[in-house]
């Protein structure tokens, strides 16, 4: 018999072979229940491994391109300061711009610490300088160097001992997301080895019987193999759609709601959560052919 022509029979199945399988009882329940907890927990795996991956991309890019001058000198002398540092800043290669934020955009960044309302007049806060780069972006080391000489009291921060601990961190997320799949492909396996171990040793007699009139292991094991495979099958479809329905309702992502709110798929990534329930029916294929071969090669 062909590939094609045993595919299209293990799909197609056997009335008299699926008689075999019992259509009740815990183990159908509890095939189902495993595949479909299962792939909604791959649903939000997959979600989690794809946000971290958008995130680290922003943040490693919004950061990447941004750096900041801190002037910190006295009130008659801070005027002068930031406007040497702006000409200084306009000449420098791989700048595409620079700008001193205003008290009221310096108010704003140190609400979240310390409250709407302050006074920023009466505390001593540096003059912050905005930079935008360009193409491959500036000397650090030299401007730096730049500054000092002819701006005492700036200090440019380029973003570096801030970026690379976050991108790191979002990439160690979507690192556990994926092992988490994994993790979550072999639960799955396991519980529906279990499952159909148990099914067998409850139709021993019956397999007895069938060895009796002439079936062969092999006749047998297929029809566990494909009542499991559809059971992983179905299971998982209800899983996913379910995770997918939970996954729609969380809140739209939005920059300034940070991370949970970016939780979801965006676009085309809603089609990949279609690859889970083709992946749970092969791992039921791979767990019930292993159990149902070892347990009917134990079996008198």
């Amino acid at each position: 018999m062909s590939l094609r022509a045993s595919l299209v029979h293990f799909i197609a199945g056997d009335p008299q072979a699926a008689r075999v399988v019992p259509p009740t009882g815990f183990t159908v329940w509890l095939t189902l229940f495993s595949a479909a907890a299962m792939a909604f927990l791959a649903v939000f795996a997959l979600a989690l491994s794809l946000a971290t991956g958008r995130l680290a991309e922003r943040w490693g890019s919004e950061l990447a391109r941004s750096s900041t001058v801190r002037i910190s000198a006295p009130a008659g002398q801070m005027a002068a300061q930031t406007e040497t540092a702006l000409k200084l800043l306009k000449t420098t290669k791989g700048v595409a711009r620079a700008r001193a934020l205003d008290a009221d955009e310096q108010s704003a960044l140190l609400e979240p610490w310390f409250g709407p309302g302050l006074a920023i007049d009466a505390l001593p806060i540096p003059q912050l300088i905005e930079i935008i780069e360009e193409g491959e972006g500036f000397d650090a080391m030299g401007l730096r160097l730049r500054l000092a000489a002819e701006v005492p009291g700036a200090v440019l921060d380029d973003h570096t001992r801030w970026r690379r601990p976050l991108v790191q961190a979002a990439a160690r997320l979507r690192l556990l997301g994926w092992l988490s799949l994994l993790l979550i492909g072999g639960a799955t396996a396991a519980m529906i080895t279990l499952a159909a171990k148990a099914a067998l040793a409850a139709n021993a007699q019956v397999i007895s019987v069938l060895r009796l009139v002439g079936a062969r292991d092999s006749y047998i094991a297929r029809a566990f193999m494909r009542r499991f495979t559809w059971r992983s099958f179905i299971g998982a479809v209800l899983g996913v759609a379910l995770g997918c329905g939970a996954i729609a309702m969380l809140p739209a992502a939005d920059p300034g709601g940070g991370f949970l709110t970016g939780l979801g798929f965006q676009g085309l990534h809603w089609l990949i959560p279609l690859i889970i329930p083709p992946l749970a029916a092969f791992a039921g294929f791979v767990a019930t052919r292993g159990a149902a071969r070892k347990t009917l090669k134990e079996m008198p």
